[in-house]
């Protein structure tokens, strides 16, 4: 068995996320809902309409669908702008997740093309959408950029982005999948940052903590196309309501929270940054979430992980990602976990760990 999961799962507590994704996330957010509460039904009802509702205010867009997941409510959003444009082409980020981690679906069931923006550590700036050779329908930003830590533009960056393609022509779609999150750094609304894009993903199970699910939000045109997709895909469900009542019940719980997972989330870096041969990735997060690079190989940090998860009860991660270089990394993203830890049991655990890194 993974020894770094083996510790991992007989800890007590973690650094990562809000608990484990038991049968206890639906539960909770269940049982303060009557039973006589009607579902929704194919997209419709007082459930999924009024989530809708909540959730366009929230961003600042005429209306909203939910999806039932956002690697659906991406692609479509993609398809839409391409179609209005008649152009299929479109432009990201080289590490965007339509491109590494949805086996090309974009490609292969739309035939949209995609041009690849600035280099895979990077985030975009405004000086890579400007010297795009080619014509694009249009541009997805993802706030913040997962793969290379969570790292950010400034918002001015976003303004100048906006401006420029508002001016081209080209459509700016959000992946937002963790837009909450990165709220407090940018010290903004949610609708401040989305007036910004003509059309906004979000995700209910990451920082949220929901089961599933997720909002696109846009103009009432372009959400009804969307809807249209959506039957298409498969995702008008007769019922959707587990999915959206965990969405809402935890929106409430969590989304006010989102400024105490930042500093926490500072807070952590710097511990890990005080350790020989740890850094992260950035070195001050810009969100809930950073990556912890170690100069070490993942076999020797597997050891060295999994022994100070058993002296410490304290989960660090369940795995390692090998680097380049003899090197590896973990992800971690503050949740309601990292809150329950008790201050000097958390001083010990990055004491041990610093010492057996020496």
């Amino acid at each position: 068995m993974n020894d770094l999961k083996s510790s991992f799962n007989e800890c007590t507590y973690y650094l990562s996320g809000h608990r484990n994704r038991d049968i206890s996330v639906l539960k909770d957010a269940l049982k303060d809902v009557s039973e006589d509460q009607f579902s929704d039904i194919y997209g419709n009802g007082p459930i999924i309409e009024d989530f809708q509702k909540k959730m366009a205010k929230l961003l600042g867009k005429g209306t909203s669908a939910f999806f039932p997941s956002g690697t659906m409510a991406q692609q479509i959003a993609l398809r839409i702008w391409c179609d209005e444009k008649q152009l299929n082409q479109v432009a990201y980020h080289p590490l965007c997740h339509l491109e590494i981690h949805e086996m090309d679906g974009l490609k292969e069931l739309h035939q949209i093309k995609t041009i690849l923006l600035a280099d895979k550590d990077r985030v975009i700036e405004l000086e890579d959408v400007k010297n795009l050779k080619e014509d694009i329908a249009c541009l997805l930003l993802e706030l913040p950029q997962r793969e290379i830590g969570g790292q950010l533009p400034s918002f001015e960056t976003l303004e100048q982005i906006s401006a420029y393609c508002r001016e081209k022509g080209i459509k700016l779609h959000l992946d937002g999948a963790r837009l909450l999150e990165v709220l407090p750094y940018y010290n903004k609304t949610a609708t401040e940052v989305c007036d910004l894009f003509d059309s906004v993903y979000v995700s209910f199970y990451k920082g949220i903590g929901g089961i599933a699910g997720a909002i696109l939000a846009g103009d009432e045109d372009f959400i009804e196309k969307s809807k249209v997709w959506r039957k298409r895909y498969g995702g008008t469900l007769i019922s959707l309501y587990p999915y959206i009542l965990s969405a809402d019940y935890y929106f409430d719980k969590r989304a006010h929270k989102m400024e105490q997972y930042y500093q926490n989330s500072v807070e952590l870096a710097q511990l890990f940054n005080d350790c020989k041969d740890i850094y992260t990735v950035p070195e001050i997060p810009v969100s809930n979430m950073f990556h912890v690079h170690f100069n070490r190989s993942q076999e020797e940090m597997t050891a060295i992980l999994s022994k100070a998860q058993l002296d410490n009860r304290i989960g660090i991660s369940s795995y390692l990602s090998e680097l380049d270089g003899d090197k590896c990394q973990i992800e971690i993203s503050i949740g309601d976990s990292y809150l329950e830890i008790p201050k000097e049991q958390l001083e010990q655990l990055f004491l041990n760990l610093n010492e057996k890194m020496k």
